[in-house]
């Protein structure tokens, strides 16, 4: 298919070069100024804590003690958007921000306080070695100390702690760390995507009145009336509120414009208070319109909860009817367009979430984190969706280069040419973006979640790679992480951690007792059906306390069924409602079972016995054992070697399939993912030695990758035998989202064949049906000059996972694990 037949030509060449990798002194990227002025604004503006969000909620919850927790919700709601301070930045062209200033994080006492006193009071914000907040004076320390403590006791987090059980809580953060649940233990409930395009056509009026009548058909005799009652009427609330609050920009817009000298600007202002007026109920009529509302509608959800990875669905197609309507009537220009673009795109960085001491040491950035933005794939009837957009929010992911938000490329067998040479451009200029994901592993994936075939091929990402139906499911994705290693150290020690004689999972066996490889793998499935249950049971009580403390009716009404069935999404109003927690370290796990079945059971060079003991000594003691298992003498995943490849293919069923067992509290499924993030990172702290050669405290494997350890990387045999091994796995099984980093370095990836080798290395990727793939382009040489010279690689956006980060913001362990990724060359 040529771009000509989809129309699909953007504003500059499909090969244009945006350069490779990071380039130190660079000049400003976008060909706007007015964009680049904007970003060196928000990289000057320092992180800080605002009070006011904290302050109005409490006031609210307060006042209205008497009323139910939906009322209570929506009374905060409303009372933080009638009186919040708003702001219009110098330049800007999109009003709207978190009820908070840009990059200030505002708080959330609803889900957690505990950790914000104690590090306010022993551990300040501003003192972090990464990810520093700072409180503006002593008055604003002072309130955030005693409005807090009136949220102790009646927190999301304190209903969660009182009902864990302690099986629960022995085997999670608070105990042994084989899985966690951090994000919504401790925040709000996130990873979604609204229905935009439904917003777009009907509105906040025709929201409000689908919501009236849903509420005026209400019958008394429903066994659930007075929840639905309270529901909907929050919802109305809400909405209204939302109408103010919109309009309330309006007329500061109008106010800066009287006081506006140059012609211009006050012409800008003047049209963003029309803007704001038009849609504050009504939908909106024009691209830039449609831009306005996409971005109150957005951060109002980051206003009502702090949930991670609140995604933007697929742009491209529901913002396209508006630019194709402007372009057609003359009035909006293809530069203009994409410089409204642009601006969002900068914007989108603005949103900044406060993140606790112990999260922050390994999971480093201060982003609300995991805005995905989709474009590309296919639509409805299977047919290719390129258009002029996709096109060009590629093009303002390369002029500006910000951390967010984070592009994801739908591919497909039909996919043009020219869209994948735009998607490698960018690739190669070495910030991170775009991820690409396969569309055909990615809609089997949703059709196993029960969707028709025509709502699986809408599929967006939200988060880091989970694949989710916009409007219509509610995923829990990103739900928490069960570390494999952890599992596998139960495995091999009788159940028990290997510094510690106290069980905290059932005996299954040890290496001191099995007599074959069969019985080690009886025992891998044994231990994960029994960790998998722990962590299921643990996130149905986080499910049942966000439901009982925190429901969300705004963002609801952007769902589809909530407002028809009454029901929040906490109650599982959804169509489609998941529990998708993902487990991390399988390639750890593969390459030790991999050491146990060849040293042990095949060559019987080494009883098992030896090998407990030298994991317990760390290694020390060991190093000819060591040595070994570190080298192509053993067996390891990521070669194209199948005796690896199989048993990686082992414990990702093995996953899978004992964690997709029975409903969740919402009447869903439980969803498997098979990544890390960089969560590797931090359970690789909290976990022993382990029999791939890894040491205590080094990071488990990230993601489908392979593994690296401190004695060197186990994957040797090139990018192409590397894919195969990832091949041989059935991603669709993994309903939650595979994640697959590599990283080449610049010179690579150089000149015009560099660029079609990686074209079609991707091509070969996907035919053999993997999901998902993302690209760091940067040497190891690079990131340690970044290391050596901070100053001068301030804006070096590096691929960590899911996400992209300021490289010289990571903290050292983090830095460390992605230096030490393996180096592809073709």
């Amino acid at each position: 298919m040529s771009i000509q037949s989809v129309n699909a030509s953007g504003t500059e060449p499909f090969d244009h070069t945006y350069g490779l990798g990071y380039q130190v002194n660079h000049e400003d990227w976008s060909p706007f100024p007015r964009v680049n002025h904007l970003r060196q604004k928000f990289l000057q503006r320092p992180y800080e804590i605002d009070v006011e969000r904290l302050r109005l909620a409490t006031e609210a919850y307060k006042k209205h003690e008497g009323v139910s927790q939906k009322l209570r919700c929506a009374y905060a709601f409303e009372n933080i958007l009638l009186n919040t301070t708003l702001h219009i930045y110098d330049e800007d062209l999109i009003l709207g921000e978190i009820a908070a200033p840009a990059k200030a994080s505002p708080i959330y006492p609803e889900f957690s306080v505990g950790w914000i006193i104690d590090e306010i009071l022993h551990f300040p914000f501003e003192e972090r070695e990464n990810d520093q907040f700072y409180i503006r004076n002593e008055k604003d320390r002072k309130e955030i100390l005693e409005l807090c403590r009136y949220w102790q006791g009646e927190t999301v987090e304190d209903l969660i702690n009182s009902r864990m059980t302690y099986d629960q809580r022995k085997g999670s953060q608070a105990g042994e760390k084989v899985f966690v649940t951090n994000d919504y233990h401790f925040a709000g409930v996130g990873h979604l995507a609204v229905d935009y395009e439904k917003l777009m056509k009907i509105g906040y009026n025709g929201l409000i009145e689908k919501a009236r009548k849903a509420f005026e058909a209400l019958k008394k005799e429903d066994p659930e009336y007075d929840e639905k009652k309270d529901f909907l009427q929050a919802m109305i609330i809400m909405l209204e509120a939302s109408k103010k609050y919109i309009a309330r920009y309006g007329q500061l817009a109008e106010k800066h414009a009287a006081r506006e000298r140059d012609y211009k600007r006050r012409h800008e202002l003047e049209t963003m208070a029309k803007n704001c007026y038009q849609i504050a109920g009504a939908p909106p009529k024009t691209f830039w319109q449609a831009m306005q509302l996409f971005n109150f509608a957005t951060t109002l959800i980051q206003i009502e909860s702090n949930g991670h990875s609140i995604s933007y669905g697929r742009m491209d197609q529901w913002l396209y009817p508006f630019y194709n309507a402007d372009r057609q009537k003359g009035i909006l220009t293809k530069e203009f367009a994409l410089e409204l673009i642009e601006v969002e795109y900068v914007k989108m960085n603005n949103p900044t979430k406060l993140k606790d001491k112990s999260t922050v040491v390994v999971r480093n950035g201060r982003g609300f984190g995991g805005e995905s933005l989709t474009i590309g794939g296919v639509d409805p009837r299977g047919k290719d969706a390129t258009n002029d957009l996709t096109m060009m929010m590629l093009e303002a992911s390369a002029h500006t280069r910000m951390m967010n938000p984070w592009l994801c490329v739908r591919m497909h067998d039909q996919t043009p040419r020219e869209l994948k040479i735009k998607t490698v451009e960018c690739i190669r200029a070495g910030f991170g973006h775009p991820k690409v994901f396969n569309d055909g592993p990615a809609i089997e994936a949703m059709r196993k979640k029960g969707m028709s075939l025509e709502e699986a091929r809408d599929y967006a990402v939200v988060g880091c790679v989970e694949p989710s139906l916009p409007g219509k499911e509610f995923g829990w994705h990103g739900a928490g992480y069960v570390n494999a290693a952890k599992v596998l150290e139960l495995v091999i020690n009788g159940g028990s951690c290997l510094n510690s004689e106290e069980a905290i999972g059932p005996d299954t066996g040890s290496l001191k007792t099995y007599q074959e490889f069969d019985q080690v793998l009886k025992s891998m499935d044994q231990q994960f059906r029994y960790w998998c249950t722990q962590i299921r049971g643990s996130l149905d009580v986080i499910d049942h306390a966000h439901r009982a403390r925190k429901p969300v009716p705004y963002v609801s009404a952007l769902f589809e069924d909530c407002i028809e069935s009454g029901k929040d999404l906490t109650e599982g109003g959804a169509k489609y409602n998941g529990t998708g927690p993902q487990v991390a370290g399988i390639a750890t796990c593969a390459d030790s079972l991999a050491t146990i079945k060849q040293l042990v059971f095949e060559e019987k060079r080494y009883r098992g016995t030896e090998l407990i003991q030298a994991v317990k000594d760390n290694w020390e003691g060991h190093e000819k054992l060591y040595a070994l298992v570190n080298s192509s003498k053993v067996h390891h995943y990521g070669n194209d070697d199948d005796y690896a490849d199989e048993l990686f293919k082992y414990m990702f069923e093995c996953y899978c399939r004992n964690l997709d067992v029975g409903k969740n509290p919402r009447g869903g499924l439980y969803i498997p993912g098979v990544y890390t993030v960089n969560a590797n990172v931090g359970l690789g702290l909290n976990t022993n030695a382990s029999l791939d050669g890894r040491k205590r405290g080094e990071p488990v494997s990230d993601n489908m990758g392979p593994v690296h350890t401190a004695g060197g990387s186990h994957d040797i045999a090139g990018p192409t035998a590397l894919v195969n091994s990832v091949a041989k796995m059935d991603h669709s099984l993994a309903t939650n989202g595979t994640l697959m980093n590599l990283r080449f370095p610049e010179d690579a990836v150089a000149g015009q064949e560099g660029r079609d080798t990686l074209v079609s290395f991707i091509d070969e990727y996907l035919a053999n049906q993997s999901m998902h793939v993302q690209f760091n382009i940067m040497s190891a040489k690079t990131m340690r000059a970044a290391q050596e010279k901070p100053q001068e690689y301030k804006d070096m956006l590096v691929r960590v996972a899911g996400y992209s980060a300021y490289f010289v913001e990571l903290g050292k362990p983090l830095q460390e694990d992605l230096i030490q990724r393996t180096e592809l060359r073709f």
